[in-house]
């Protein structure tokens, strides 16, 4: 019979785990280790005007998704105003509106950002060239600089640099001087790249720096190379690129800031540089239910703390596979050593081992007892189960009255599993002795132990937890385990003599 179905099931599952996985961290950003941490900027806005005691309409622009940075969480504060997001075609703004303010007034923006990796820039509308008309003698003047610039370039972002050029305090002509008499220099800036046919707006961004207060926004030239192509300068210095600690505020070609109904309006920011782990910086978005987003973030906390463990129990499974098809452990119960090694996450290690021992080795001795009165199957096992109840309640009052607080953890025993094992074990010492009850006993043990040293490890514990596609690659890899049919290390021994021979 072909194989290939089998290898194309498993090769597919692989495929399927690792590209949700690495979907989860690329596009999500997940980090594959629990103790990343990641930058977060708190950025505040705070809109100060005087009201004229008449209705007032507030105005401000919002950042957006960009490259760099990610909104994590926003808040308002503005009490007596009436508050909205509005979304068009230039970007994002907040208005704020109330039917009389009277005085000063102080609306408050605050916004949380995930300093990312992303790279990829930000998709914006080419804007229009605008019509441009100059009155004498700025006409000229207007006319030779941007002569000047063309014949020194070759495509719109080396025009943009040598025209910024020529605006500098070090080669500042006479027609720049005299523009710059009548003109600020962004919006006359714009003005010749229009006029030259170069699409390009005037934009507002916020240098990030740690700890300042009362910053205002700075202005920028977005220069549009073709409809999807375009680049930032600096108007002061013609230096071309975005840095990296720039935030782009206002990317539309809008004012920043829009106030009807008051006077001597103006915005000012302050911004703050944190470091949080990177699970929690990205906790909101984990949330987000989409179908790409497929995550167990999106279930309420008392479910999540239940997942956590829940998505543990495959690692657990593939290290009982591992053990018994290719080491050769034998172990009494196929499974059993996954819920003991689930008890010893929540008792700990050695507290578990004293109670397994404990339990088993009491539960062994009435079991033993039970055997003398030939009691049929069921009823023996629920007399076992019963048992297992009360050795376990008997040591765990004897512990607390001992001030042994960690005795009580041994309650997250699976009791009918220990029930069951005691059971298979006293079977096992009538029938072939107490030797095969030691080897499967302590081979139950040994791999309970190493499935919860795998189970408990901090980064497996992270990466289970938040990328579900970890799930089918354990699936993938169980099932090529299955498919070994070779000798086994342990069977090796028998072959030793063989080899001396």
């Amino acid at each position: 019979m072909s194989r290939l179905p089998f290898y194309l099931i498993v090769g597919l599952l692989m495929l399927l785990g690792i590209g949700t996985s690495l979907h989860r961290h690329i596009q999500m950003e997940v980090p594959w280790t629990p103790g990343e941490q990641r930058q977060v900027w708190e950025v505040e806005a705070i809109v100060d005007f005087t009201a004229l005691g008449d209705p007032a309409r507030v105005e401000l622009a919002l950042p957006s998704h960009q490259r760099g940075y990610r909104i994590l969480t926003e808040n308002t504060a503005s009490p007596g105003y009436g508050l909205s997001f509005l979304q068009d075609e230039s970007g994002r703004r907040a208005q704020w509106a109330t039917r009389r303010a009277t005085g000063s007034q102080q609306l408050y923006y605050s916004v949380r950002l995930l300093v990312t990796d992303d790279q990829r820039k930000r998709q914006i509308a080419r804007p229009p060239l605008r019509d441009v008309s100059w009155e004498r003698p700025y006409d000229t003047a207007a006319a030779q600089v941007i002569e000047r610039a063309w014949m020194r370039s070759a495509d719109p972002y080396t025009f943009t640099r040598e025209l910024i050029r020529d605006f500098s305090d070090e080669l500042q002509g006479e027609n720049a001087r005299l523009l710059l008499t009548q003109f600020e220099r962004t919006p006359l800036l714009v003005r010749l790249l229009n006029q030259a046919g170069v699409h390009a707006q005037e934009v507002s961004g916020l240098l990030l720096e740690d700890g300042r207060r009362r910053q205002t926004l700075t202005s920028w030239i977005m220069v549009f190379e073709d409809e999807e192509n375009w680049a930032l300068f600096d108007p002061r210095t013609a230096e071309q690129g975005q840095p990296d600690n720039l935030l782009l505020w206002e990317a539309g070609g809008r004012a920043v800031l829009e106030v009807q109904g008051g006077t001597n309006s103006r915005v000012t920011f302050s911004m703050l540089s944190r470091s949080q782990p990177a699970a929690a910086a990205v906790r909101s978005q984990l949330a987000d239910d989409t179908l790409l987003n497929f995550s167990i973030h999106s279930l309420p906390l008392e479910e999540q703390a239940l997942f956590q463990t829940i998505l543990l129990i495959p690692i657990g499974a593939l290290v009982v596979v591992f053990l018994r098809i290719l080491v050769g452990i034998k172990t009494s119960g196929t499974f059993m050593p996954v819920l003991i090694a689930l008890a010893f996450i929540q008792t700990t290690l050695p507290t578990g081992l004293i109670g397994f021992l404990l339990v088993v080795s009491v539960g062994l001795v009435i079991r033993n007892y039970l055997s003398y009165l030939n009691l049929l199957l069921v009823a023996r096992v629920s007399a076992v189960i019963i048992t297992v109840i009360a050795i376990i309640s008997i040591f765990s009052v004897l512990s607390y009255r001992f001030g042994l607080n960690a005795g009580l953890t041994i309650t997250f025993f699976p009791m009918i599993i220990l029930a069951w094992t005691i059971e298979r074990m006293s079977i096992l010492w009538e029938e072939e002795g107490p030797k095969q009850v030691l080897i499967q006993g302590g081979g139950s043990l040994i791999t309970a132990v190493l499935a919860y040293l795998a189970m408990n490890n901090p980064w497996i514990r992270h990466i289970t937890f938040n990328f579900l596609g970890v799930q089918l690659i354990i699936m993938a890899l169980i099932l090529l385990l299955g498919n070994y049919t070779g000798y086994r290390l342990l069977e090796l021994r028998r072959f030793k003599p063989v080899t001396e021979d």
